[in-house]
């Protein structure tokens, strides 16, 4: 039987950075529970104090088919590479130079959202149809594909 997933990432700002990956999946902050018009007057509700209100965040596919990323706040910062990453596919369907620039479109567009590029990897087919790697605004690393 397949299951959900969920991804989490240890952060230092869940919302700034469920905020930038809403942006480069085309995702949503995901919303208040049923009742309430804002997650400061269900937070007010639950009686969590204004300084814990940035412990987590998520954010959630707006057509329900992909799985939820979630951000809760920790202490220490990233120290190395990552050992797992998302890989984004920013050019389905698309081959040689015409992926490749695709690819660097998103790359900009995710840069000026607080992205920092790392590096290129040219089309070596037939294994490798070529990549951009990315770190989010926390140095997260993954992949524009």
């Amino acid at each position: 039987m397949a299951r959900d997933v969920q991804f989490t990432f240890d952060c230092a700002d869940p919302a700034g950075l469920a905020a930038f990956w809403a942006e480069a999946l085309g995702y949503q902050v995901q919303g208040p529970p049923a009742g309430f018009e804002s997650w400061d007057q269900a937070l007010d509700a639950m009686g969590v104090p204004p300084e814990l209100r940035n412990d987590a965040s998520a954010v959630v596919d707006p057509e329900d088919s992909g799985p939820r990323v979630f951000f809760q706040r920790v202490p220490e910062r990233k120290q190395t590479k990552n050992r797992v990453h998302l890989d984004v596919r920013a050019a389905p369907g698309l081959a040689g130079d015409a992926r490749m620039a695709a690819l660097e479109t998103e790359a900009e567009r995710l840069v000026s959202h607080g992205a920092t590029r790392l590096e290129r990897h040219e089309p070596a087919p037939p294994l490798d149809a070529g990549h951009i790697v990315m770190a989010d605004p926390e140095g997260n690393e993954f992949c524009l594909d």
